[in-house]
């Protein structure tokens, strides 16, 4: 089995970042190649979602206050309805009703 590192489509940047040129529908170079294809994709997978991850905690605090926020202008809303008496609410209905 040919290594990664001796592959045609392997190439190692100067900062030691690996980069792979290869494609499982046009150039693979042998079977095993496409599951180390697979879990570099994979990988790739894994760390997107470690990334959304953390913006969705930066963002819970807002999210917190927000949601506190929006509850307490909900409760003033009924607070402030509170002093209706159903004789009034029956007089905003048109009659025949």
């Amino acid at each position: 089995m040919i290594q990664c590192k001796d592959c045609q489509y392997f190439e190692m940047g100067s900062d030691g970042q690996r980069s792979f040129k290869c494609d499982p529908f046009t150039n693979i170079v042998e079977p095993e190649c496409l599951a180390k294809w697979q879990l570099i994709r994979l990988d790739m997978l894994v760390a997107s979602y470690r990334q959304m991850l953390g913006w969705y905690q930066k963002l819970a605090p807002l999210q917190n206050k927000l949601f506190k926020y929006m509850q307490r202008e909900i409760e003033d809303l009924d607070e402030s309805d509170k002093w209706r008496t159903e004789e009034d609410d029956n007089e905003d209905e048109p009659p025949g009703l």
